[in-house]
């Protein structure tokens, strides 16, 4: 491979949206990898801050009351089994725009289901469920890339 040829690659690539891609051929053995600006905003705000105690004047008044909000009971997602993405590439719910999706919250699926479709370098890799449940929830949007080992389904297994 040339490295102009490389160049162009890097280039789209980077413009592809994916963070990390690795391609190994007879020829060459390459690794692309963004610096994602999450990584970036921990390292600014990791510098201490000091601050210096302020002398207030004491007052006769009782401390304000804390507002107590009731939070809306959380669902307990502990007991649900991911179904992860085994590749990077883009997320697809149905076989094609005209079609029903594959799976939809509330459905139940049994281990081997098809669930959705993850398409890289052209080719259409239908992503099977490992485990028989009821799916809870549909965590990537349509038509939207994935990373590898990136959650996709939330699933019920009771």
């Amino acid at each position: 491979m040339k490295a102009k040829e490389i160049k162009e690659l890097i280039n789209f690539i980077a413009n592809s949206g994916l963070d990390e891609v690795n391609i190994e051929t007879d020829e060459i053995k390459l690794h692309v990898k963004k610096q994602s600006e999450a990584v970036l905003k921990t390292v600014e705000q990791v510098t201490p801050v000091v601050q210096q105690p302020v002398a207030v004047p004491q007052q006769n008044t009782p401390p304000p009351k804390k507002e107590v909000k009731e939070e809306a009971p959380k669902e307990d997602s502990s007991n649900y089994v991911t179904i992860k993405s085994p590749m990077i590439g883009t997320f697809y719910r149905s076989s094609s725009p005209e079609s029903d999706p594959f799976v939809n919250v509330g459905d139940n699926v049994a281990a081997g289901n098809v669930v959705c479709i993850i398409e890289a370098m052209k080719l259409f890799n239908e992503i099977e469920s490992e485990v028989s449940g009821k799916i809870v929830k549909v965590l990537v949007e349509n038509a939207s890339p994935v990373e590898y080992d990136q959650p996709l389904f939330l699933v019920d297994p009771s």
